[in-house]
């Protein structure tokens, strides 16, 4: 006789099963209670107690138990909808600090929750390939050096403390990994599996040759050890602990299309040529305006200073848009003014209550009455230079300009001199656009 298939458990009976357990736990408890009670009994004779039989704790709490239940509920609907499949290396981490303290297990909080992975999987997994990739070298922040076709990217990347178990190089180790695996569709590399590969894995013992006059650091650092991972990606570990981790032709080819498919068309600021743009991350049709999202517009006030501010503060918003920076200012406590050519977008800013000239920001004569400027100037065609440039004529000495722009301004043409700061990998989605980015905080002089 043939066994049948148990069916494939769905979000809905997971979520059921939790219910109808968070609802049966007081009962539990009491044939718990029951339970124990008649083991006692049954070491005694006549109800005459010498001494418990039970060894250790014989407690049960109903509030861990129901705080176990909930952790155990949201792990297994992540396991089921095979989450870890299309997370980015940073959600993964998130959810597991959100597990320390879950919301109700509900199918509303599901669906917030696990419901975009689920309708857009692939972008997922791309924004986890960018924000792999973006923290390993410069190379991999600039959209001039990840268009579809481009050649000259990093084929090695450097690992400190790849050694270390539960070490922060190891865990970058399994993220590039993971990563590169999930756009190539192959199975995810497990830590425990990493671990054994590093430790007695397929390795090749190389020793340099080291000059005279060396230290003894630098003659134990030359000694390499190679491990091959596979995946057409291999990894020279050092006696020191570091490692370079080295990208052959093919994994190389993978890491250049997807970032490529990730953040999609190339601005004008860096190839009059672009390539086909993926339909998925096509850019807003309007390259000329991104409004900004209220993350951006808070990092950008914070990276100015301006909370808490006096309302004598004055700051400046060149091509304000429809206000959106000037709506952070204004909870900042600033007194913000705007300038917007494009008199459609002016009106809405004004009908939020904001003050906000209609006309050509670089036509108008500077004046420098401003304590502060934060903008998120024109991308297209590297106008944003000609914004930046002008807006610092509007600071009072010691004044503050905080701009945000396209991060080939500071991997690739360094013309705006100032502190960078790199934004989120997206930060621009909602907008229409993956293009990176950052911010620049230039001070005018005293």
């Amino acid at each position: 006789m043939h066994g049948t298939l148990a069916p494939q458990r769905t979000a809905l009976d997971l979520i059921a099963e939790y219910e109808e357990k968070d609802a049966a736990i007081p009962e539990a408890i009491k044939a718990f209670e029951e339970a124990k009670s008649a083991l006692e009994m049954a070491g005694c004779v006549m109800g005459t107690y010498t001494g418990s039989v039970i060894d250790g704790r014989a407690y049960v709490s109903e509030r861990e138990m129901r705080s176990n239940l909930l952790k155990s509920g949201w792990k297994a609907l992540y396991n089921r909808l095979q989450i870890d499949r299309i997370a980015s290396a940073t959600d993964k981490r998130l959810f597991e600090r959100t597990l320390e303290n879950p919301a109700p297990l509900t199918l509303d909080n599901a669906r917030a929750t696990f419901g975009p992975y689920l309708e857009n999987p692939r972008q997922h997994i791309l924004r986890g390939l960018a924000e792999t990739f973006s923290d390993l070298d410069p190379a991999y922040k600039s959209h001039a050096k990840v268009k579809i076709g481009v050649k000259g990217l990093p084929k090695r990347v450097i690992l400190s403390n790849v050694d270390g178990y539960g070490s922060y190089g190891r865990d970058r180790l399994r993220d590039i990994l993971n990563a590169l695996a999930a756009y190539q569709g192959k199975p995810l590399v497990e830590y425990r599996d990493l671990s054994l590969l590093m430790e007695d894995g397929d390795a090749l013992r190389v020793d340099r040759e080291v000059p005279k006059g060396r230290t003894k650091h630098e003659r134990d650092s030359a000694e390499e050890t190679e491990t091959i991972i596979g995946r057409d990606v291999w990894l020279k570990r050092y006696a020191n602990g570091n490692g370079h981790l080295y990208f052959g032709a093919e994994s190389l080819r993978d890491i250049n299309l997807g970032l490529a498919e990730f953040y999609g068309d190339v601005l004008p600021d860096v190839d009059p040529e672009a390539p086909e743009k993926a339909p998925s991350t096509a850019v807003a049709k309007d390259l000329q305006f991104y409004w900004t999202p209220e993350p951006v517009v808070a990092s950008a006030i914070d990276l100015a200073g301006l909370y808490k501010r006096d309302p004598a503060f004055r700051v400046l918003e060149p091509s304000c848009g429809d206000g959106r920076i000037l709506d952070g200012l204004l909870k900042a406590g600033c007194d913000a003014f705007g300038i917007e050519y494009h008199a459609g977008r002016a009106a809405e800013a004004r009908a939020k209550g904001h003050s906000v000239l209609t006309d050509n920001f670089l036509e108008c004569p500077p004046k420098p009455e401003f304590d502060a400027v934060v903008m998120n100037p024109p991308f297209y065609g590297r106008h944003y230079v000609k914004h930046v440039r002008h807006a610092l004529k509007f600071l009072k000495p010691g004044g503050t300009l905080v701009a945000i722009l396209p991060a080939t301004a500071h991997y690739d043409h360094k013309e705006l001199e100032g502190e960078w700061r790199d934004l989120p990998v997206a930060s621009f989605a909602a907008a229409g656009t993956n293009v990176p980015t950052g911010l620049i905080r230039i001070r005018s002089a005293a």
